[in-house]
């Protein structure tokens, strides 16, 4: 009988069970819910800035109107005047200020030719108006002189006529000659007359063409808007001849007498 004894097998331990299935992420790694959060942690986020910018703007009192700023008012405007009719109360938001609609009350006055507002952050708001300015002088019949403007507009009474301004010879008064035609033709002349010549008129009338009475008793017939630079160097040739009468409203054609 041999001693050898019969070598058994090495074991070797099954190999792990495999499932066909693949084996699934847990719901808490599954990408889908990562860009969720993600996405809700945004919108949040979002939404917190923009509460805080509304209230900053809306219901803090870090931009609010401190200061009302006004440029282009004179003694005959004064700036108060101008901040009490645009009426924007200290402590108004700056965001809530309508500032097309503070222009509007701004033109209200009689003055202002037109105003511009805007808000300047953090606190202020800035006005800006252009006053009106007197054309002609319009004798008055219980005396004294409308001051108005090219459109009509009554600027200032005046009890004496200002040195600078001519009278605008008309039968109407001034309260009515408001979008008067003739008024906006006559004054547009006076704007385009050479200097030496716009210091020497007296009075312009305008019920046909418009005729310049100097101060020195001449008259000059200039007529329409039209060719005023032609105008203007031919009378300032005549002007020297010792006439009365100058009709220049038809340049190349001028008739003295």
């Amino acid at each position: 009988m041999s001693d050898e004894r019969p070598v058994s097998e090495e074991y070797a331990p099954p190999p792990p069970y495999r499932s066909e299935e693949p084996v699934q992420p847990s719901p808490a790694r599954r990408p889908g819910g990562m860009v969720k959060w993600r996405t809700a942690f945004f919108v949040l986020a979002g939404a917190g800035v923009l509460a805080a910018v509304a209230w900053a703007l809306l219901g803090s009192r870090l931009f609010v109107v401190r200061s009302v700023a006004v440029a282009g008012g004179t003694a005959a405007l004064p700036a108060s005047q101008v901040v009490a009719v645009a009426d924007v109360p200290l402590g108004t938001p700056l965001s809530r200020v309508d500032t097309a609609a503070v222009a509007r009350r701004v033109e209200t006055i009689r003055q202002v030719a037109s105003a511009s507002v805007s808000t300047s952050w953090p606190d202020g708001l800035h006005i800006t108006v252009r006053q009106r300015t007197a054309a002609v002088a319009v004798r008055m019949s219980g005396g004294g002189y409308d001051l108005v403007d090219a459109t009509g507009v009554i600027v200032r009474w005046s009890k004496a006529r200002p040195a600078a301004l001519p009278l605008f010879a008309t039968s109407r008064a001034g309260t009515a000659l408001q979008g008067d035609a003739s008024l906006a033709t006559a004054a547009a002349v006076l704007r385009q007359l050479p200097a030496w010549l716009s210091h020497s008129v007296a009075s312009v009338t305008a019920n046909g063409p418009v005729t310049l009475r100097l101060r020195d008793g001449k008259t000059v017939v200039w007529g329409g808007t039209d060719r005023a630079a032609e105008k203007g160097r031919e009378l300032a040739i005549l002007i020297r001849d010792p006439a009365h009468y100058y009709d220049v409203s038809a340049p190349g054609t001028v008739v003295t007498r």
